[in-house]
């Protein structure tokens, strides 16, 4: 069910006295078991393929209030940090190689976002940009608060975004075997974020 959490907390924003202080951003992380970071290309005009990205991590911080306010600097490890199936080592090795990721080159890529913009708390764009093989491009997204509020199970504040958006993958200089297999790559991410609680740094602190 979604829920309506931050329009309400926005509408309770506004309507408080201009003398409150608004809240700093809350500092999120990744629930990575319950997170999918895809790109899907046309194959030849057969089928649909997808590569999931499975080795990132970086800075979210979120006002759910005043989106605006928020930070979201995702860093991607390229090399070893992806899947697109079981038994796929030939075309493992055909995405790390000169051709497409490059990846002994250009080992990362990183997203950082430049601007956010809503009108109902629920559903707006994250605009940003995105650094893959030494190029940097903008890239918008789509964004949809699916539901935020305590873990039913853990008690921790939790919030769940759906994000979908295209890019064109020449722009970045990887346009091998464009327009065979799709210049445009459909974006999507599915991701659960929980509170990073004071145990959490703490933990991180003595590591």
């Amino acid at each position: 069910m979604k829920t309506a959490f931050a329009a309400a907390s926005l509408a309770a924003f506004l309507a408080a006295p201009s003398v409150v202080t608004a809240a700093e951003p809350v500092e999120y992380e990744f629930d990575k078991t319950h997170t999918a970071i895809s790109a899907t290309w046309t194959h030849l005009g057969y089928s649909q393929q997808s590569i999931y990205f499975t080795d990132y991590d970086g800075v979210l911080l979120l006002d759910l209030e005043e989106p605006e306010n928020s930070t979201v600097d995702v860093t991607f490890n390229l090399a070893n940090g992806f899947w697109v199936g079981a038994n796929q080592e030939r075309f493992e090795n055909h995405l790390n190689s000169s051709d497409l990721l490059n990846t002994e080159a250009f080992p990362t890529a990183r997203f950082v976002a430049t601007s956010f913009e809503t009108e109902d708390g629920e559903t707006g764009t994250m605009t940003g940009d995105l650094t893959l093989l030494g190029q940097t491009n903008p890239v918008t997204l789509n964004v949809t608060l699916r539901q935020a509020g305590p873990h039913p199970f853990s008690g921790t504040q939790t919030a769940g975004f759906s994000a979908t958006g295209t890019i064109m993958r020449s722009e970045w200089g990887v346009g091998y075997a464009v327009p065979a297999v799709s210049d445009e790559l459909t974006i999507s991410i599915e991701t659960e974020l929980a509170v990073v609680s004071d145990e959490d740094e703490a933990e991180d602190a003595a590591e």
